[in-house]
């Protein structure tokens, strides 16, 4: 497993097929072994598969973003809708805030954000290529009501998911020496 950390790289050049439903669950069983304190399980994850499910997931980003700003051009409009067609699934990470009085909301972001990268740690080591995706929409809180999420909820981040339609590249593991000093 230490070697799948140290070698997985993005790939944002997806297609399918997506990861099975049996690793799909191997994947999500990797993501809810986060930290988390106090025990309060923030996680949600909201996954879109298929053309339909796909279509909609845009469709949900396009009206995020036309109620930011209206004035779109139909190119724009027609890109957005098209974002979740770069991979055959899209899983949408959530931090769900409890309002506990002992855990800020940082604390359960930071758990998503573990459990997401678990998440795409499984999907290399099954062979899966992931890209975990942010930009403005992900902080778009016009994205919240349509997605079925609470206000103070948080999106970490849109989870693309397939097969990789290219090589995956190796990239150069930085010198731990200049991130990393004694105290």
């Amino acid at each position: 497993m230490i070697e799948s950390i140290i070698n997985r790289v993005s790939c944002g050049r997806l297609e399918a097929p997506a990861p099975s439903e049996e690793h799909l669950e191997l994947m999500f069983k990797a993501a809810l072994r986060a930290p988390d304190h106090k025990g309060l399980k923030p996680w949600e994850y909201i996954v879109f598969e298929g053309e339909e499910a796909l279509n909609r997931f845009g469709d949900y980003m396009l009206q995020a973003s036309l109620k930011d700003n209206p004035e779109l051009d139909e190119a724009a409009q027609e890109k957005l809708k098209k974002k979740p067609h770069r991979a055959p699934m899209v899983v949408v990470a959530v931090a769900k805030a409890n309002n506990h009085p002992k855990v800020p909301h940082i604390e359960e972001v930071l758990s998503t954000g573990a459990g997401v990268q678990n998440l795409i740690l499984g999907a290399y080591d099954l062979g899966y290529g992931a890209y975990w995706r942010t930009g403005s929409l992900a902080f778009n809180d016009h994205m919240k009501a349509p997605l079925g999420l609470d206000y103070e909820d948080t999106i970490v981040g849109f989870i693309y998911l397939g097969t990789p339609s290219v090589e995956l590249k190796t990239k150069p593991i930085p010198e731990v020496e200049n991130f990393v000093r004694k105290g």
